[in-house]
């Protein structure tokens, strides 16, 4: 991400802990965007996923060329494309907490985290006991680095609903990732799988649990 590096940087030895733990979240967790569970419940078209390196990739037609992975700015043009008409019915009623959250996960989805983070915000606004709508937007807070601000949004949903499955599992993905806080991580899976025993994704809370006991430190590098 810095254009100044005209000399290849020096490379970061780590023990074979820390490069272990660093796959283990790489693998596990996802450093990709994308790894947390949504909130919301209302769908909407998405743009096609890119990787969190989108940013990088050269400029082109993803269209033409499938093998290539679009840039944010081809994602937000895709994103402002599929909002149109739903920013359309938008001018008519502009107090429709489901509009605004459809808007919301397209640009959530095309890691437009600012202008996602906006209409969730608007959803907030009409109806603030919208669990979904506030564990999205504690997403787009952590993926735009504020990670207080994604754990408090987290734990303000938790106030409505104690026991909401995606809240707890994010909470404990940005506990441990974004803090290095494993214990409360834990805590928030292990509740989860206590109040949803046929979770879904049951088996990758385990291996996180896991994960969390046998690496309560993460390396700055896997943070």
């Amino acid at each position: 991400m810095d254009s100044e590096a005209n000399t290849p940087p020096q490379a970061t030895i780590w023990s074979p802990m820390q490069a272990f733990a660093m796959a283990t979240v790489c693998l596990v967790i996802g450093l990709a965007v994308g790894y947390l569970v949504r909130g919301s419940a209302s769908p909407a078209p998405a743009p096609a996923p890119a990787a969190a390196t989108a940013a990088t990739q050269p400029a082109g037609n993803p269209h033409t060329d499938p093998g290539r992975m679009p840039s944010l700015d081809e994602m937000k043009k895709m994103a402002d494309k599929q909002a149109e008409p739903l920013v359309a019915k938008l001018k008519d009623d502009p107090k429709n907490a489901t509009l605004l959250n459809q808007i919301g996960t397209l640009y959530r989805v095309a890691h437009q985290f600012q202008a996602a983070s906006d209409y969730y915000e608007k959803v907030l606004e009409i109806d603030p006991k919208n669990v979904g709508a506030r564990t999205d937007l504690a997403s787009c807070l952590y993926y735009k680095g504020d990670v207080d601000g994604a754990i408090a949004q987290l734990n303000q949903s938790l106030k409505y609903d104690p026991n909401h499955a995606g809240t707890l599992f994010n909470l404990g993905i940005i506990e441990w990732q974004g803090k290095g806080d494993a214990k409360g991580a834990i805590a928030n899976w292990e509740k989860l799988l206590k109040a949803h025993p046929e979770y879904e994704r049951k088996e990758a809370v385990q291996q996180l649990i896991a994960q969390a006991k046998a690496h309560p430190k993460l390396p700055a590098q896997a943070r």
